[in-house]
């Protein structure tokens, strides 16, 4: 996945989760944060932003912040609408016979679903954004919209399906993403539920450049 234009600022800071302050060219300017999630360990002041311009009229805002570099040097996309356009370029390469994406399954509508011969699968995808000490971790901020979807995976067995919960790692150097229990309890009970029933974990590891978002060769499930 790649951006047509780019563009580099420093992050000043986010009076909420929609909007941020940046310093670009000398000049303040007020962008919208492609991520509703916290990203306090990311988004600090005098940190190294990247930022699109959509060109989408009637917007309030020129740009998108959609990748910060953390102190430890490490480029991370925060664009919380890459994940899925990352997983549609890599199932587009993949060999499934059908793939639809925003397939409406039970309460949800699950990312995309998939044919192989007579094999059919559900996934959901999510993107991991926090990292630390080299691990992943999901969510950074509580979801219950997250405990739905892996409950509906489980649903998704026994009717048949192979079903998938796919992390796009939205960092360079990571390959692994656990549930994160302290900030959601909850989800963490879920996700052993979910895998204990049989749903397939599947990480994206990706290569970041502040123009692009490319998956890595990827490992089996887990």
């Amino acid at each position: 996945m790649k951006y047509e234009n780019i563009y580099p600022a420093r992050f000043i800071d986010r009076p909420n989760r929609f909007i941020a302050h940046v310093e670009m060219d000398g000049r303040v300017e007020t962008v919208h944060v492609k991520n509703t999630g916290r990203c306090k360990e990311l988004l600090i002041p005098g940190a190294e932003v990247y930022l699109t311009a959509p060109g989408t009229p009637g917007r309030k805002t020129m740009y998108d912040l959609v990748a910060v570099r953390k102190n430890n040097g490490i480029l991370f996309n925060i664009d919380s609408q890459a994940p899925n356009k990352v997983v549609k370029e890599w199932l587009a390469a993949q060999n499934f016979d059908r793939v639809i994406p925003e397939y409406t399954y039970g309460s949800s509508r699950l990312d995309f679903y998939m044919e192989c011969g007579e094999d059919r699968y559900l996934m959901e995808v999510k993107g991991c954004t926090l990292e630390i000490d080299g691990i992943g971790y999901f969510p950074d901020a509580p979801t219950e919209r997250g405990i739905k979807h892996l409950k509906e995976l489980i649903h998704a067995i026994h009717d048949g399906y192979t079903a998938i919960a796919a992390f796009v790692i939205q960092m360079d150097g990571v390959t692994e993403v656990k549930a994160n229990v302290l900030t959601h309890p909850e989800f963490g009970e879920a996700w052993e539920e979910a895998r204990e029933a049989g749903v397939k974990f599947l990480m994206l590891p990706c290569h970041v450049e502040p123009e692009s978002l490319i998956v890595r060769p990827v490992k089996p499930y887990s």
